[in-house]
């Protein structure tokens, strides 16, 4: 194979796993703002509402570790198709739902099958280099920002026709065109002579085990939990806060999910390869901690419009510098063979983040007052910055090229 026909293969490969990402998670976005507004058809108690806004990460937490061996074992692509499958069905359930439990039903059959974003972050992780990663896996971020960009937006034109089913069934519609993407576009990546284990249990629990024992891992997944953690409380209550501190309209709402959308994508899709270049993963994960700290603490105080739209703006660029740079540092120091599985540990605890999260969040924001779950949020940022000071550049190649690069760069 010539290799401009091989790098023509590799932006193909690249640019389907964006589109497959984008499509999937419009349909998220059109129903994750609304979630709340399908629970509060049914008045539930505040435990039962916190079940169902945590039911999606509890079985993601469950279910992402496994599809992430098993995507090791037997490749990407049938765990894309599976996820996604799973993923039409909870949706067309949470369209179509008559009570309260069947919702809660909805987000559990999406969670268990919710591998996306961690395969297709392991798909990135099989066809780039160790300087190639981070802007990769910001692509990947950008896919979800894109999606928070579309996704929202389109779920306000469809909320406009006052059918609540309508944006369950374009989220399912989403899922499957993204499905039809694998199915038709997605080559498997996943590399069977590095993944020579015949006659091994993908799922052995010392192969999980091992992870954590990697140098640099555990500061990693200890980041991604601490900061998903304060991200998912702010997700939880905002559209909550925007409604009753500053009487937006639902439109409103929808539109500030959208402008922090924009922000982000363009973070992440046009300016984190050359932030990484210049400063380095380790550099920006600190720095995103900062200024996501430093968002929340302000965003209490911020009285109307244009002073939120600002503090949004700092939310999104630490998210936007912080995601992507993390997801690669985990990825690079990973064996090759274990990639999926480290990527679904990391995307493990980035759901149990979001099952504590959004119930912290919203026990903070009733029993306490409405501007705590945003300085707890700063302060678990502040965390998962002080374990980014003790991350430190690497010295030499990628963990996939061979080896685990993090030995010679311990964070001790």
């Amino acid at each position: 194979m010539s290799e401009s026909r091989s790098l023509r293969q590799h932006k193909a490969t690249v640019g389907t796993v964006f589109l497959i990402v984008a499509i999937d998670l419009v349909g998220f976005g059109m129903v994750i703002p609304i979630l709340p507004l399908y629970a509060k058809l049914y008045d539930p108690s505040p435990l039962v509402f916190g079940i169902f806004m945590a039911a999606y990460s509890a079985m993601q937490f469950i279910a992402a570790p496994i599809l992430g061996r098993l995507s090791d074992r037997f490749g990407r692509r049938p765990v894309l198709l599976a996820s996604l499958c799973g993923s039409i069905i909870g949706y067309l359930i949470l369209a179509f739902a008559g009570s309260m439990r069947w919702l809660i039903v909805s987000r559990i059959i999406d969670g268990l099958s919710g591998g996306n974003i961690a395969t297709a972050q392991a798909v990135i992780a099989d066809i780039t280099g160790a300087r190639e990663r981070a802007k990769g896996m910001g692509l990947v971020g950008a896919a979800f920002g894109i999606g928070f960009i579309a996704g929202p937006a389109i779920g306000a034109i469809l909320a406009s026709f006052d059918r609540m089913w309508l944006p369950g069934v374009g989220a399912a519609l989403g899922s499957a065109l993204a499905l039809l993407m694998v199915l038709l576009r997605l080559p498997e990546t996943r590399d069977p002579a590095v993944h020579r284990e015949p006659k091994r249990h993908p799922l052995r629990p010392e192969r999980l085990r091992s992870a954590w024992r990697t140098p640099g891992l555990a500061h990693c997944f200890a980041i991604v939990f601490a900061a998903v953690l304060a991200f998912s409380a702010f997700e939880a209550t905002f559209a909550l806060y925007l409604d009753q501190r500053l009487a937006l309209p639902r439109t409103w709402i929808y539109g500030l999910f959208v402008y922090a959308g924009v922000l982000a994508a363009v973070i992440q899709g046009v300016l984190i390869g050359q932030l990484v270049s210049r400063l380095g993963e380790p550099a920006l994960i600190r720095t995103g901690s900062v200024l996501c700290a430093l968002a929340l603490l302000a965003l209490p105080f911020a009285p109307s419009i244009a002073p939120m739209m600002g503090v949004l703006a700092l939310l999104a660029l630490g998210q936007g510098v912080l995601t992507p740079a993390l997801a690669a540092t985990a990825s690079r120091r990973a064996r090759r063979e274990d990639v999926g599985g480290v990527m679904g540990i990391y995307q493990a605890l980035s759901s149990l983040a979001r099952v504590f999260g959004p119930l912290g969040g919203q026990l903070a924001y009733g029993g306490i007052g409405p501007g705590w779950p945003y300085w707890g949020g700063a302060a678990l940022y502040a965390v998962a910055g002080a374990f980014a000071m003790r991350l430190r550049p690497e010295a030499g190649g990628s963990a996939n090229d061979g080896a685990n690069d993090g030995a010679d760069n311990d964070e001790h």
